[in-house]
């Protein structure tokens, strides 16, 4: 399975043979606040025909399983939310977990197994597929139950699209007229938002943040904080191909690699291969540890500038989406990790 995947080949084996030398972290980082937490996706529960979108019951049980005896918190997404926006503190390894789409496997499957565990969770729903009654979804009455026993109901817009390639008064109605929906079948407006297929360009995401939503999330990996742009915020996604334990524990033992002033803004590409580069905050040190990975073409080329790190490509992103992931070591075997997606199209 491995060789289908290069980049997950070569992550495992970095992670693994990448020698730490504890004096080289910087000692106060152990000090770092808690204002980060770990989000993880998923969309299907044991329906094998879908294999890039679901997860085998075996594989979604011993995930549960793993997070039930480590020691990791799970805590409502809109609670992790809300206390990082209002300037508060988490505990360390806080997990949320979402799942988008409102395929009847997550009533059916998903959500009595969470409930065995009493993990909370998240679900994006797009009201189309849910008003046309379309064959393996979930229908209002099950939505609702979910709503009544805790389950943070979150939007996907109304047919699901991908966004950047509407016009603005099309994005606008994607997001109203769901809206309505919600208000309509749930008694409110949702507060969280999930873009679908992870993609936006700056124009959606102001338009979300217009709409009144206060977070919204891709599906790029990485460990979200507080200083982040709460419409642009980080998810773990799980599939059978990428679903090994090993995964799931870098991810919730993962710490944010906190960086800032990242160019291009946009996702959508105007320029391909992109001018790639962000700013390492100053407390992680020492930089020179920063490595970036494509999909395409694995380890990349970073140029350290101070504080600055300038990842290129060798050659063009074919698309239509790609994604480069970045990480440094922390302190006890950890790592912090930020994920960026970029649309050729």
């Amino acid at each position: 399975m491995l060789q289908k995947h290069p980049l997950l080949l070569f992550l495992i084996l970095y992670f693994s043979c990448f020698i730490l030398n504890p004096n080289s972290i910087k000692k106060g980082d152990a000090a770092e606040r808690y204002d980060y937490a770990t989000v993880i996706m998923y969309h299907r529960f044991g329906e094998s025909r879908f294999p890039s979108t679901n997860v085998t019951i075996e594989q979604f049980e011993s995930h549960l399983e793993f997070i039930s005896q480590g020691d990791y918190n799970v805590v409502p997404l809109l609670q992790i939310i809300e206390t990082l926006q209002s300037g508060g503190e988490l505990n360390d390894k806080t997990l949320a977990i979402t799942i988008d789409d409102a395929y009847l496997s997550v009533y059916t499957e998903a959500w009595p197994r969470l409930k065995e565990y009493n993990f909370p969770f998240t679900i994006f729903i797009a009201t189309d597929p849910v008003d046309n009654n379309l064959r393996n979804y979930m229908n209002w009455n099950q939505i609702r139950e979910l709503q009544d026993s805790g389950v943070i109901i979150g939007s996907q817009t109304k047919s699901h699209p991908h966004m950047h390639r509407l016009s603005p008064i099309k994005v606008e109605l994607e997001i109203a007229l769901s809206n309505e929906r919600f208000l309509e079948e749930t008694g409110q407006y949702p507060k969280l938002f999930a873009y679908p297929y992870g993609e936006y360009s700056l124009d959606v995401v102001k338009a979300v943040e217009d709409a009144g939503f206060i977070a919204a999330f891709g599906q790029n990996s990485g460990v979200l904080f507080a200083e982040d742009n709460m419409f642009e915020l980080p998810r773990f996604a799980f599939n059978e191909n990428y679903g090994t334990i090993d995964r799931l524990k870098l991810a919730l033992d993962g710490k944010p690699l906190r960086v800032k002033d990242i160019t291009p803004q946009d996702m959508v590409l105007k320029e391909n291969p992109p001018l790639y580069g962000f700013t390492v905050d100053k407390s992680l040190t020492p930089i020179k540890q920063l490595r970036c990975f494509s999909g395409e073409f694995g380890k990349l080329n970073v140029e350290i500038l101070g504080p600055r790190a300038e990842v290129r490509l060798p050659g063009v992103m074919n698309g239509p989406r790609s994604r480069i992931n970045c990480t440094m070591p922390a302190e006890n075997g950890r790592w912090r990790w930020y994920g960026r997606q970029f649309l050729t199209e």
